[in-house]
C-alpha cells in the first residue's frame, strides 16, 4: 500500500518494484512477486526502457483499498471454519443433531466481521489514503522522495550509457 501511495500523487513519475522496495525498506524480491498480481489486476501498469517502471492503470480514487488486497491475497475468505463442533470426543461417531444444525456461532461473528471489513476497505480508496498521508508528511518531503527516485533512474540510466571498462581493450588501445 505504502509503495502504491508513491505512484498516486498527481506528478507521480514511473518507478520500479527495486526503487519503491528500497524506498520503503522492505525486500526487493517481495515486492517483485506482488507487482506482478497487481498489474494482472488493472491497478497498476508496467512501462519499459529506462524511465520505465510501474504507475497505476486507473486514477487513485478509483482504486480501493479491497481492490488491492483481493488482488495481492486472492478472494479468499478471513475466517476459515473447520466445523468442529461434530468431532467433540464426548459425541464419538454419532453427534446429536443440535450440536451441528445451522451456522456455528463463531463462524457467524466471523463472517460479520469480514463483511464490515470488507465494507470499510472497499470504501476507502488510493486517493483517500494519498490525501490523508500527505497531511502527515513534512513540507517538501514528497518532492525529496521525486528527487530520490528520480536519481536512481539517472544512475540505472548513466550506468548503462557509460562504457564497459575492459583492460584487454585499454591495453589494444595503448599499443603503438
Amino acid at each position: 500500500m505504502h509503495c502504491l501511495l508513491w505512484l498516486a500523487g498527481p506528478l507521480a513519475e514511473p518507478a520500479s518494484s527495486r526503487d519503491l522496495a528500497e524506498l520503503q525498506g522492505i525486500s526487493p524480491s517481495f515486492l517483485a512477486k506482488i507487482f506482478p498480481k497487481l498489474e494482472k489486476a488493472g491497478i497498476v501498469e508496467a512501462s519499459e526502457g529506462i524511465r520505465g517502471g510501474y504507475r497505476l492503470a486507473r486514477p487513485a480514487d478509483n482504486i480501493t483499498v479491497l481492490d488491492v488486497v483481493d488482488a495481492v491475497e486472492g478472494h479468499k475468505p478471513l475466517f476459515d471454519c473447520q466445523e468442529i463442533r461434530g468431532r467433540c470426543a464426548l459425541y464419538g461417531d454419532n453427534p446429536p443433531l443440535r450440536a451441528t444444525t445451522g451456522i456455528c456461532g463463531i463462524h457467524a461473528v466471523m463472517l460479520r466481521a469480514e463483511q464490515s471489513m470488507r465494507q470499510e476497505l472497499a470504501r476507502t480508496t488510493l486517493g483517500d489514503l494519498d490525501r490523508s498521508t500527505g497531511k502527515k508528511m513534512s513540507p517538501g518531503f514528497p518532492d525529496q522522495v521525486q528527487e530520490w527516485l528520480s536519481n536512481r533512474v539517472t544512475a540505472r540510466t548513466e550506468a548503462r550509457l557509460s562504457p564497459t571498462k575492459d583492460p584487454s581493450a585499454e591495453r589494444r588501445r595503448r599499443k603503438p
